[in-house]
């Protein structure tokens, strides 16, 4: 079985799970158990193949809890984060979870008892919080216990009935795959804003990409609105074969968001000590001001949200803000986001956010802050990409790629809306890799490609008002049909002189017949 099909099989299967078992709980609600369940069982397996440590003698799952002894336990907690005993693994839950009548408060203890085992060790941050919105007491289970009971067994014997394979094998990929895949399905299905909870994975290959172009290696990797961690996981997965000499830092202000960026952190086999995901508000409760520059940031930012902005006077005084001289406005935050990252990027780094397409072209405090990037050449491409790529949102959005070492003084435009750079599937645009692969060269050339791509003089912007719209640089290619208008008008009127004979000919016809 092919790893194309193995993964659709799973994704199949889990996406089956959530919609058998939900019941009359919301579905956006209900992914927190689904998602939860997904997640105990990875840590489970997880931590027994750390215990076991490839030695087919120890059968960890069926030790007794009392064989566990005080130094055993800090050992593993001092490596892997956490600790489960035997007796809270996910695989001996399972076995009596459709009898068990007390399942749901067995299980909260469980959660607490795995969180609370990093209490005092350097891991407590990373763990603690983490099963907080897996609530198995909830009524949102059921209004009776043994309601409660049912649903949390379905949910765990239809995860524990999943095929992962192993991780010798190192088929537990498939794992994290179908955890995106899940998230990705509830996003489009929730009707809520796609944007703030997940960004498509090929569309995170692409922002990616873009951010570590032609970096060999980069001291660390940072989202400054991480949602669920997805552009950051990408980032991994670019550098599988280079490296991520401290890993990886975001911050969130959604409470479960947050939660779920770490869970997915643990997910794809990133251990503790090698991301630091914080929960606030980036924009006036920043946090890793310590750990910056940044050699790569990625970000997929709320789109015009509010902040308090100039309600703030001190705002202006901020490192991050100061330079530009103006904040972004009160109802639209984009350019804070922005400037937020430039101040954390480094000189040897890349920074690629989306963007909400107004901001590049509107005047007032964001027509400063253009200003103050083109002058100080920060900007090195911005990118348009085509609509219907985002769950929840139709907008056809751009990539703002920032840089502290170019080496001209252009900004490059690229208009990838076209068909060419991506699939019709359903009701959304999808980008894959061939079409990557195409922006990306785009990208790396800086040439200008007709219709598509041009690179313009930082003086040519500044007199257009420092208007950053790609449309403002980029022709768009003319798909009317070309008409001549002296051939046409030559065949209109042999169309005329055929008429009037035809015509002459029935009147003639008409003659004859009334004589």
């Amino acid at each position: 079985m092919t790893s194309i099909i193995q993964r659709a099989e799973l994704q199949n299967k889990i996406w089956k799970i959530a919609n058998d078992v939900r019941g009359s709980v919301d579905g956006w609600d209900f992914k927190q158990f689904v998602l939860g369940t997904l997640f105990y069982r990875f840590i489970s397996e997880n931590f027994t193949s750390y215990i076991e440590g490839g030695d087919d003698s120890v059968d960890y799952a069926n030790m007794p809890d009392s064989v566990i002894t005080a130094a055993i336990k800090d050992d593993a907690i001092k490596t892997k984060g956490y600790f489960i005993y035997p007796s809270q693994l996910f695989v001996n839950v399972a076995k009596t979870a459709n009898t068990n009548a007390n399942l749901n408060t067995d299980l909260k203890a469980i959660f607490d008892a795995i969180e609370s085992s990093a209490n005092g060790y350097p891991s407590e941050e990373d763990i603690k919080g983490l099963f907080a919105d897996f609530d198995t007491t909830s009524t949102r289970l059921g209004n009776t216990v043994e309601n409660k009971n049912s649903r949390l067994a379905a949910v765990i014997k239809g995860v524990a009935e999943l095929n992962f394979g192993n991780f010798e094998e190192n088929k537990i990929d498939l794992f994290g795959d179908a955890y995106e895949f899940l998230i990705s399905n509830y996003a489009a299905n929730a009707g809520k804003s796609g944007g703030e909870f997940f960004t498509p994975q090929n569309v995170s290959k692409l922002i990616a990409q873009l951010a570590m172009h032609g970096q060999t290696s980069v001291n660390k990797i940072y989202d400054p609105a991480a949602g669920s961690g997805s552009l950051l996981l990408q980032a991994k997965k670019h550098f599988d074969n280079h490296i991520i000499e401290e890993g990886f830092f975001g911050q969130e202000i959604n409470h479960t968001t947050y939660n779920l960026a770490r869970m997915n952190m643990f997910l794809h086999n990133i251990n503790y000590d090698k991301f630091n995901i914080a929960l606030g508000n980036t924009l006036i409760d920043p946090h890793f001001g310590d750990e910056k520059p940044f050699d790569a940031i990625v970000s997929n930012p709320p789109y015009s949200v509010t902040w308090i902005g100039a309600d703030d006077p001190t705002l202006i005084n901020d490192d991050r803000f100061a330079p530009a001289g103006v904040l972004a406005p009160k109802s639209k935050a984009d350019f804070a986001f922005v400037l937020h990252a430039l101040s954390y990027l480094s000189a040897k780094g890349r920074a690629a956010i989306v963007c909400f397409p107004g901001i590049f072209y509107r005047g007032g405090a964001e027509q400063k802050i253009r200003k103050y990037l083109v002058d100080n050449n920060f900007v090195e491409t911005v990118i348009s990409l085509a609509p219907n790529l985002f769950y929840g949102t139709s907008i056809a959005v751009n990539i703002l790629v920032l840089s502290k070492h170019k080496t001209d003084n252009k900004t490059q435009f690229i208009d990838v809306s076209g068909e060419d750079f991506f699939k019709k599937v359903t009701n959304n645009n999808m980008l894959e890799d061939g079409h990557i692969e195409k922006i990306i060269a785009l990208f790396d050339s800086k040439e200008d490609v007709p219709h598509v791509a041009k690179s313009v003089d930082n003086n040519k912007i500044a007199e257009n008002d420092y208007n950053l719209s790609v449309s403002s640089y980029v022709e768009a290619k003319d798909n009317k049909e070309k008409v001549d208008i002296a051939d046409l008008n030559a065949k209109i009127s042999k169309t005329v002189e055929k008429i009037n004979k035809l015509r002459a000919d029935i009147d003639n016809i008409i003659k004859e017949i009334e004589a």
